[in-house]
C-alpha cells in the first residue's frame, strides 16, 4: 500500500507532463513555433523555464550532495548562481531581446551570424558543432540522473530508471517543441521551488532550529561550519571557492537560457521577469543547500548525493516521497527538454537549413526537427549508460558541470562581448569559441596533471580558466581583424540610443 502510494505522485506528474506536450501539439504550427514558440511567450514562462532548465539534476541531486559533504561551504555556488543570474536578466537580457528582434533570429546561431555579418556560416558551423557535442553531453548527465533517482527512491533497477525518465521526455518534447517545454518548465520549477523550499522548514522544526543543527554539524566536523570548508585558508582553498563561486558566470549567455530571452513576447516583460528569476534562484539554491546540511545532520555518516531521498524518507509521509521524486524528475527533465531542443535547432535549422539547403522553408522542418532530436536523444542515451557501467562511482554535480562548462564557454564569452565590444569582429568570435570548446577538455583533463600547479586548477575546475582563454583569444583576434559595419549602429540600437 505504501509503494502504491509512493508511486501515485509520480504517475500524476507524468501523465501531466505527456498532456502539456499533446496540448502544445495543437498550437504548433511551424519550425518557429517548435524552435522558439513563435516568440510569444510571457515573463512567467520565461523566468521559470530558464531557471528550471538552467540547474537540472545537479540541484537537487549534486548541490543537496555537496551541502552534506561540505557544509557551509557550498553557499559560495548559490552566491555565484543568483550573481549570475542577476547579470544576464538585468544588463545582457534586454540589449539581447531588441537586436534578434531586429535580425529576427530565432535561434543563438541566427543572432551571431547576424550581428558579426558572417556570410561565410563559419560562425554557425562552429555554434552548430559544439551544441551538438556538450548538449549531448549534458543530456547524458541528466539521464543518468534520472536513473540514480529512481534507484535512490524507490529501488529500481537503474537502466530501467534512465529508460523510464528518456521515453517522457521524449514523447512531450517530439509532440509540443519548444511551446512544450515552456509550458512544462513553469509546471517543474514550481514543484522544484515549493519542494526545495518546504523541506528544509520541515527539518528545520523537526530538528529543533539552526542552533541544534549547527551543533550536531559541529560535533561531526568543525568544518561543515566554515566558509572555506577548512580551518586553514590556503592557495588551493581560495581556487576551491572560486570553482564554486564561477560556476554562476554560465548564466551569461548559454544559449539554453538565452534562448528564453529571445522567446519573450516584448521587453516590457524583462523587469518582471528578473524578480522572479532572483527571487527563486536565491530561495531555491539556498533550501538546496540546507537540505543536506540538514541530512547530515540529522542521518548517520555521509549521505552525499543520496541525502534528498533520504531525508524525505525521514521526514515525510509515503506520498510525499512520490512527490519528491517528481520534483527530481522535474529539475531533469526540465533541463533535458530544453537541451534537446536546442541541439536539434543547431542540426536542422543552423546547419541542415540555413548552410545545406537555404531554399527549404520553415514549414518542411518540423518533421525533421522532430527525428533529429530523437537521434540526439539516443546518443545521450548511449553514452549515459556507457558512464555508469565504466565509472560507477561518479558523481552527478561534477558530470553536470562539465556539460555546462562546456556549453558556456564555448558561448558565453562571445555573447557577452557581441553585446557590449562594437570592436568584436566573425573571426574574433569564432576564435573566441574554438578557444573554450577546447580549453574545457584541456582544463578538466590535461592542467590537473601540470607538474607543480596542477593541484590549483584541479580545486579551481575547468570552467574558470576556459572561459577567461576564450575571452582573451576573442579579444586579440578581433583587434587584429577589421569589425563589421553595423557594430556600432547595432549596439547604440541595442541600448535605446538608436
Amino acid at each position: 500500500m505504501e509503494l502504491a502510494v509512493k508511486y501515485s505522485g509520480v504517475v500524476i506528474y507524468l501523465i501531466i507532463l505527456v498532456g502539456i506536450g499533446v496540448v502544445a501539439s495543437r498550437r504548433m504550427k511551424d519550425v518557429r513555433d517548435f524552435f522558439a514558440a513563435g516568440k510569444q511567450l510571457g515573463f512567467l514562462s520565461v523566468a521559470f523555464s530558464a531557471r528550471a532548465t538552467g540547474e537540472s539534476a545537479w540541484l537537487l541531486i549534486g548541490l543537496t550532495g555537496m551541502g552534506a559533504t561540505v557544509g557551509l561551504k557550498a553557499f559560495w555556488v548559490v552566491f555565484g548562481e543568483v550573481l549570475g543570474v542577476t547579470l544576464a536578466w538585468l544588463l545582457m537580457s534586454r540589449r539581447f531581446k531588441r537586436l534578434t528582434d531586429r535580425y529576427d533570429s530565432i535561434t543563438v546561431p541566427d543572432y551571431l551570424e547576424a550581428r558579426f555579418a558572417d556570410s561565410t556560416h563559419t560562425l554557425r558551423l562552429v555554434s552548430a558543432f559544439a551544441l551538438a557535442i556538450f548538449v549531448t553531453i549534458y543530456v547524458s548527465a541528466q539521464i543518468d540522473a534520472t536513473g540514480q533517482a529512481f534507484e535512490d527512491f524507490l529501488g529500481w533497477n537503474y537502466f530501467v530508471g534512465a529508460l523510464t525518465g528518456f521515453t517522457v521526455v521524449l514523447v512531450y518534447i517530439t509532440t509540443g517543441g519548444f511551446l512544450a517545454v515552456a509550458w512544462s518548465d513553469v509546471f517543474q520549477g514550481a514543484l522544484m521551488f515549493l519542494g526545495l523550499v518546504v523541506l528544509p522548514i520541515v527539518g528545520l522544526v523537526s530538528i529543533g532550529g539552526w542552533g541544534e543543527m549547527t551543533s550536531r554539524l559541529a560535533a561531526t566536523d568543525p568544518n561543515l561550519l566554515t566558509w572555506s570548508g577548512s580551518q586553514t585558508v590556503t592557495l588551493e582553498g581560495i581556487f576551491g571557492i572560486l570553482s564554486l563561486a564561477l560556476i554562476g558566470v554560465g548564466f551569461l549567455g548559454s544559449p539554453q537560457i538565452f534562448v528564453r530571452f529571445l522567446a519573450l513576447r516584448d521587453e516590457a516583460e524583462i523587469p518582471r521577469g528578473a524578480s522572479v528569476a532572483i527571487i527563486w534562484t536565491v530561495l531555491a539554491d539556498s533550501g538546496a543547500v540546507l537540505i543536506g546540511m540538514l541530512g547530515r545532520a540529522m542521518l548517520d555518516g555521509n549521505p552525499g548525493e543520496a541525502v534528498l531521498p533520504q531525508l524525505v524518507e525521514h521526514l515525510m509521509p509515503a506520498f510525499f516521497v512520490g512527490l519528491y521524486i517528481a520534483i527530481v524528475l522535474s529539475a531533469i527533465m526540465s533541463t533535458a527538454d530544453s537541451l534537446l531542443v536546442l541541439a536539434a535547432s543547431a542540426v536542422v535549422r543552423d546547419f541542415y537549413q540555413q548552410v545545406r539547403h537555404p531554399e527549404l522553408p520553415d514549414a518542411s522542418l518540423v518533421g525533421m526537427s522532430r527525428k533529429t532530436t530523437l537521434a540526439l536523444a539516443a546518443v545521450a542515451l548511449a553514452i549515459s549508460l556507457t558512464v555508469a557501467v565504466v565509472t560507477p562511482d561518479r558523481s552527478v554535480f561534477w558530470f553536470v558541470i562539465f556539460g555546462w562548462s562546456g556549453i558556456a564557454a564555448t558561448f558565453c564569452p562571445t555573447l557577452i562581448l557581441s553585446l557590449f565590444w562594437t570592436r568584436m569582429t566573425a573571426k574574433g568570435a569564432v576564435a573566441a569559441m574554438v578557444a573554450g570548446f577546447i580549453g574545457v577538455p584541456l582544463f578538466a583533463f590535461g592542467a590537473p596533471h601540470l607538474p607543480g600547479v596542477g593541484h590549483l586548477f584541479k580545486a579551481l575546475s575547468e570552467l574558470p580558466p576556459a572561459f577567461i582563454l576564450s575571452f582573451v583569444a576573442g579579444i586579440v583576434v578581433s583587434l587584429r581583424t577589421s569589425p563589421p559595419e553595423t557594430g556600432e549602429r547595432d549596439l547604440a540600437f541595442s541600448r535605446g540610443d538608436a
